[in-house]
C-alpha cells in the first residue's frame, strides 16, 4: 500500500472502496466491462469538494488504518477487503467505533429490470462481524417518504439533507433480515444482530434511511439510499456524524469544524451554548408547527377536496361541514327521509328553512338541475305538511374536471339564473367563503339575501371576482309552494 502521513492537517481521513477517479480517462468504445465498471464506480466520487468539507479520501490502494470513517466499504478481496479490515481494526485499536455509509441499490437500473417480471431490483448491506443484513426493495416512482419524529440532532439533518432529493431520485424500503450459515449438516439460520434506527420512512412506515448500531455499539452503519449528491453526505458526515460519533477524530486531525469545549473562552463557550439552545427551541418550535400544519390539513382536505373536485356523497357531507360552520343547522335528508325522495340537505337559521340541493357536473351543469329541485320544492308539503320551508339553493360544483383556476365563474348564464326563484352558488365560491370564514357571504347566498349597501366584492383566491349574494332578493316559499 502506498505510504501516507499522518501529520495534521484539518482534514478528516475517509475510506472509499475504490479507485482515485482523478487519473482516470473516461473509456472508450471498445473498452472491456472491467475497465467500465471500475471508471462508473469512481466515477460516482468524482465531484466531491473534499478539502472545502474538511475531509481527505483514502481510495483503493491507501492506507485506512487512521480512517475515521468509510463509504461503501468491500469484503471482496482484492477489491478493498484489506482496507476494510485496516479500517475496522485502526477504530477498534483507538477504542471508537467504526462509522460507516454504505448506499442501498442502483439508481441507474434500465427500466427493462425496473419492470422485470421476477419484481423490481432490491439491494443488500451486509456487516462484517456481525449476523443478519439490510435488504431494500425499491419503491415505486413517486413514492411518499417523512422524517421520523424526536430523531437526535446528527440523524435528523440527515434525514433533512435526503427530504430533499430530486422527486425523481429513487427509494427502497428495507428490513433486517437473518444470515445463514452453510455446514455439513445443511444451511443454519442466524437471528439478526444489533439494532435499525429509522429515520425516514415511506408511507407504511417502512424505513428507507436507517441507522444500524451492532450489540457492542463497534459499527455504526448509516444507510441511505443511492442516487444521493454525496457533497452533501461528505459535509454531513463531518459537521454531524463525526461530532456526534467520533469526536475524536477531529481533535486528532485539529480540524475546524471542533474545537475541545475545555479550550474555549467564555465568549466562544456563551456563543456555541447560545446557539445549541437556539437551535433546540428551533427544533421544538419547527416539530410543533409541522403537527399543526398536519392537522390543519387533515381537517380541511376533505372539505376542499370535496367542494373542488368532489360529487355524491363527498360533495354532499363538504357542503353540509360548510353550512354547518355558517352557523346552520344542517339535516341531511337523503339519511333521514331514506333514498332520493327530497333534496339533499335541510339547512335551517334563524326561522329560515331552506332546501339545499347539491349536485356536481363534470362538464356544463344541464338546466335538468335545476328542474330536480323544482320537483322537491313542489313534494316538500307532502313529505313535511309542519315544516314549510321558505327557501331553497341548488349548489353545483360545475367543470370539476378542470383545475379550479380554469372553470367558469358562473355555473349558468345570468339569464337563465334570473328566472329562477333561488339561487345557484358554484362550490368554489362556497370553498372560497369557508377558506375565508365568511359566513356572512354563505348565510346570504343560501338565503338569498342582498349585501348590506356599499359592500364590494372582494377577489377570490384565483384573483377573479367573488359574484355578488342575493343580487335581488329571491321570494320566499311557503307551505303551498311559491309565492
Amino acid at each position: 500500500m502506498a505510504a501516507h502521513t499522518s501529520s495534521p492537517n484539518g482534514l478528516v481521513p475517509v475510506h472509499i472502496a475504490v479507485h482515485d477517479p482523478a487519473p482516470m480517462e473516461e473509456p472508450g468504445p471498445q473498452t472491456n466491462d472491467y475497465v467500465r465498471d471500475r471508471f462508473a464506480a469512481s466515477a460516482r466520487y468524482a465531484g466531491i469538494s473534499w478539502t472545502e468539507h474538511g475531509a481527505e479520501p483514502r481510495w483503493l490502494g491507501m492506507d485506512t488504518s487512521t480512517c475515521a470513517a468509510a463509504i461503501n466499504p468491500s469484503h471482496f478481496s482484492g477489491h478493498g477487503a484489506d482496507e476494510y479490515v485496516r479500517f475496522l481494526s485502526g477504530a477498534a485499536s483507538r477504542g471508537e467505533p467504526a462509522l460507516i455509509i454504505a448506499t442501498m441499490g442502483t439508481a441507474d437500473d434500465d427500466e427493462d429490470r425496473l419492470r422485470s417480471v421476477f419484481g423490481r431490483p432490491g439491494g443488500r448491506v451486509d456487516f462484517r462481524h456481525f449476523n443478519g443484513a439490510i435488504v431494500g426493495e425499491r419503491l415505486l416512482e413517486g413514492a411518499e417518504v417523512s422524517l421520523v419524529p424526536d430523531l437526535d440532532a446528527a440523524d435528523r439533518d440527515l434525514g433533512l439533507r435526503l427530504l430533499n432529493r430530486p422527486a425523481s431520485a429513487p427509494w427502497w424500503a428495507m428490513t433486517v433480515r437473518a444470515s445463514a450459515l452453510e455446514g455439513p449438516r445443511g444451511t443454519t439460520p442466524r437471528d439478526p444482530e444489533g439494532e435499525l434506527v429509522p429515520i425516514l420512512v415511506d408511507s407504511l412506515g417502512e424505513p428507507v434511511v436507517a441507522r444500524w448500531t451492532s450489540g457492542d455499539g463497534q459499527q455504526i452503519w448509516y444507510v441511505i439510499p443511492d442516487g444521493v449528491d454525496w457533497n452533501q453526505v461528505v459535509d454531513w458526515l463531518v459537521q454531524r456524524a463525526l461530532p456526534e460519533h467520533v469526536p475524536a477524530a477531529l481533535r486528532r486531525v485539529r480540524s475546524r469544524h471542533h474545537v475541545d469545549p475545555a479550550l474555549e473562552t467564555p465568549a466562544e463557550t456563551q456563543a456555541r451554548s447560545s446557539l445549541q439552545e437556539l437551535e433546540r427551541r428551533y427544533l421544538q418550535d419547527k416539530a410543533r408547527l409541522e403537527d399543526e400544519l398536519k392537522q390543519a390539513r387533515q381537517e380541511a382536505e376533505p372539505v376542499r377536496t370535496g367542494l373542488l373536485y368532489g360529487s355524491g356523497s363527498e360533495l354532499e357531507d363538504a357542503v353540509a361541514v360548510v353550512l354547518r360552520a355558517a352557523g346552520f343547522a344542517v339535516t341531511d335528508l337523503d339519511e333521514e327521509l331514506g333514498g332520493t325522495l327530497s333534496a339533499d340537505l335541510l339547512a335551517e337559521l334563524n326561522g329560515s328553512t331552506c332546501l339545499v340541493e347539491v349536485k356536481a357536473a363534470a362538464g356544463a351543469a344541464g338546466e335538468k338541475l335545476i328542474s330536480q329541485l323544482q320537483r322537491h320544492l313542489a313534494k316538500w308539503p307532502q313529505l313535511r305538511p309542519g315544516q314549510p320551508v321558505t327557501c331553497a339553493a341548488l349548489i353545483v360544483n360545475h367543470q370539476h374536471r378542470l383545475d379550479p383556476a380554469q372553470r367558469p365563474a358562473e355555473v349558468y348564464q345570468r339569464r337563465v339564473v334570473d328566472a329562477l326563484p333561488f339561487p345557484v352558488i358554484a362550490s368554489g365560491d362556497l370553498f372560497h367563503w369557508w377558506r375565508t370564514q365568511d359566513w356572512p357571504a354563505v348565510q346570504g347566498a343560501v338565503l338569498g339575501q342582498v349585501r348590506p349597501r356599499g359592500e364590494q366584492d372582494k377577489p377570490s383566491a384565483g384573483g377573479r371576482e367573488t359574484p355578488s349574494v342575493g343580487r335581488r332578493r329571491w321570494r320566499l316559499w311557503s307551505k303551498g309552494g311559491p309565492a
